[in-house]
């Protein structure tokens, strides 16, 4: 497309992507509307009438208007966040590694961590379960974040205290082929990794997720605490301040902070 093209194009999808947002918007109105006055005021359907505008709201009206919104005010660009299903900012990289899948997976596993499963419709239900039990579920899966427009290739965990309300979480996304951070630096693997401190209400959503730990550096240096305890032979080298210090909030509302520190962490042959 040539920059005669572009600057047409740019400004009518753009408000293309407002006029839908408008109409998510509007169906919003009319169904909330429509709800309360079929169940307020009628004695016990007025919990059922809550319980439905939550639902509508929290897991298809909101996402949506989000999904739509970000395209609008949210760079298409690698600015070191994850982005979540709905398009919000999730989670900040603060992990680089330079090494094949099966040299990460065997690093992992031989630092005590264990591989999550695939977020299907079954493991969530199991998950949920486990949640409400208190029962431990140690390869439960990780919710989906992105990076270059895909979703984690590989997510790994550890639980604390026997429940998956608290856990330490680990993911990973295969860098494109040819593609260099900024300041030419090369990885093979970039990962976000968070401390999930208890399940609550999304700020931006409200549905139920995990909470996270807001010191983001102090899980970050928790994976790199377990690894150097393998006998693994890795290479560790961590740019100060590659990206500048900054607090923020996750798709989930929940508040992140972080020193910009990025630990460049190279997988060693073995022989």
């Amino acid at each position: 497309m040539s920059k005669k093209q572009d600057y047409i194009f740019k400004p009518l999808k753009t408000i293309k992507n407002l006029f839908v947002i408008g109409l998510f918007i509007y169906i919003t109105v009319f169904v909330v509307a429509f709800i309360s006055r079929n169940t307020f005021g009628q004695g016990n359907n007025i919990i059922l009438g809550i319980i439905a505008i939550w639902l509508f709201l929290a897991y298809f009206s909101i996402p949506r208007i989000h999904r739509w919104l970000t395209k609008v005010y949210l760079p298409n660009y690698y600015i070191a966040r994850t982005r979540t299903g709905d398009g919000l900012l999730g989670d900040p990289i603060n992990l680089a590694f330079n090494g094949n899948e099966k040299q990460v997976k065997a690093l992992m596993k031989d630092a005590g961590w264990i591989e999550a499963e695939k977020l299907s419709l079954e493991s969530t239900v199991k998950m949920i379960k486990s949640t409400i039990t208190r029962k431990s579920y140690l390869s439960a899966p990780v919710s989906s974040l992105f990076l270059f427009n895909e979703k984690q290739d590989l997510a790994f965990q550890q639980e604390v205290g026997g429940t998956t309300s608290k856990r330490h979480h680990i993911r990973f996304w295969k860098c494109p082929k040819g593609w260099f951070l900024p300041g030419g630096f090369k990885a093979d693997w970039l990962a976000a990794a968070t401390f999930d401190r208890k399940v609550g209400f999304s700020t931006f959503t409200l549905q139920i997720t995990h909470k996270i730990e807001p010191d983001v550096d102090k899980e970050r240096d928790f994976v790199l605490k377990s690894i150097k305890n393998t006998k693994r032979k890795i290479d560790i080298k961590q740019i100060e301040n590659f990206t500048s210090s900054y607090h923020g909030r996750n798709g989930g509302g929940d508040l992140i902070e972080t020193d910009g520190a990025l630990p460049f962490i190279t997988i060693l042959p073995l022989h």
